[in-house]
Formats: structure tokens, C-alpha cells, sequence
């Protein structure tokens, strides 16, 4: 399976060059991970919500994206030139988020994934802004991934991040804590 076909959602990054070094950046983390795409497509999204979790890690990281790019249109179409929005740096940092997820991750003898040892120093915000330093990702995409979770909550997040901080979290922690009537 190749890049394309793992984020269909790479077509809607209008700038080539960012396009490029988004996928490069997948491509290198797939080279480096013990997990295939066929993995992404199993392995549950989070280890942190319980051994039943059945959602994929790709099928919420594609809802990240789909809703961090609905959030960004909206907000261009109420707020426009009052709060400028670069719809490719959303998207590009919204399918990098979690890319240093595929350092992070293990799998045990029977395919469960778990958090390895690199995971265990290096969590994925900081793994993942080195893979996409290392493949011409700019900053501006580079800060998102460092700022969309807990961590990013110590420093001052840009409009893009704070678009994919609260698209990714949005879609996790009802999965985590929500409250059942």
C-alpha cells in the first residue's frame, strides 16, 4: 500500500512541496516502525482507552483530518481575513499528528500493539517533529505536531494547532471519559 492510498486526504494539500514532504515523512516512519499500513488499519488509535477499543488507528486519524478541515472552512467562511487560516498547513499537520506514533508503538507476539521503549522516552510529538525535520516538513506544520497534545498545552499554540489539537481530542476523549446515561 502506498501513501496515497493510506490518506486519500493527501489531494486536498494544494502545495506540492508540503505535499511531498508529508509523505516522505510517512514513508520514513513506515521504513522505521515495526508496524505495516495493514497494522494502522487494526491496531486500536489510542492505549490509553481500554483493551476493547475497536476504532483503528487510521480510521480516527482520517476523522481528525476530515473534521480539522471542516473546522477550518467554517471558521474561514465566518471569520475570513479577521483570523487567517492556512488550510494546507491544517491538513498536512492534522495527517502528521501522530506519525511518531509508528516509533512509539510495539507489537506483541500475538499483534497486540503496546508502547515500546523508544515510546517510552520520546512520545510522539517529539519523535514525529523529528521525522518531519528530517523530510523538509516546515515549521509551521512541525509546531502542530509538537503542540497538538498534552504537551502543547505549555506553549502558545498557532490557530492552525490549536484547529488540530482540538479535532484530535474532540475524537478521543469520548472514547476515554464521557458520561453514559
Amino acid at each position: 500500500m502506498n501513501i496515497n492510498e493510506l490518506w486519500p486526504e493527501l489531494a486536498w494539500i494544494k502545495d506540492n512541496e508540503l505535499r511531498e514532504a508529508t509523505i516522505k515523512t510517512w514513508e520514513q516512519a513506515l521504513e522505521r516502525s515495526v508496524l505495516s499500513a495493514d497494522d494502522l488499519q487494526r491496531i486500536p488509535f489510542t492505549l490509553l482507552a481500554g483493551p476493547d477499543l475497536k476504532v483503528s488507528f487510521m480510521a480516527h486519524k482520517r476523522c481528525v483530518v476530515h473534521v480539522a478541515q471542516e473546522s477550518a472552512l467554517k471558521m474561514i467562511d465566518f471569520f475570513g481575513e479577521e483570523l487567517p487560516i492556512d488550510l494546507d498547513v491544517v491538513i498536512a499537520g492534522a495527517i502528521l499528528a501522530d506519525v511518531g506514533k509508528l516509533l512509539e508503538y510495539e507489537l506483541d507476539k500475538d499483534g497486540n500493539s503496546f508502547q515500546g521503549t523508544y515510546g517510552k522516552y520520546l512520545r510522539h510529538p517529539f519523535s514525529g517533529v523529528s521525522l518531519a525535520e528530517s523530510c523538509g516538513v516546515p515549521p509551521e506544520v512541525c509546531h502542530i505536531i509538537a503542540a497538538h497534545a498534552g504537551e502543547g498545552n505549555l506553549i502558545k499554540r498557532s490557530t492552525e494547532a490549536y484547529i488540530v489539537h482540538h479535532a484530535d481530542f474532540m475524537t478521543f476523549l469520548p472514547f476515554k471519559s464521557r458520561l453514559e446515561i
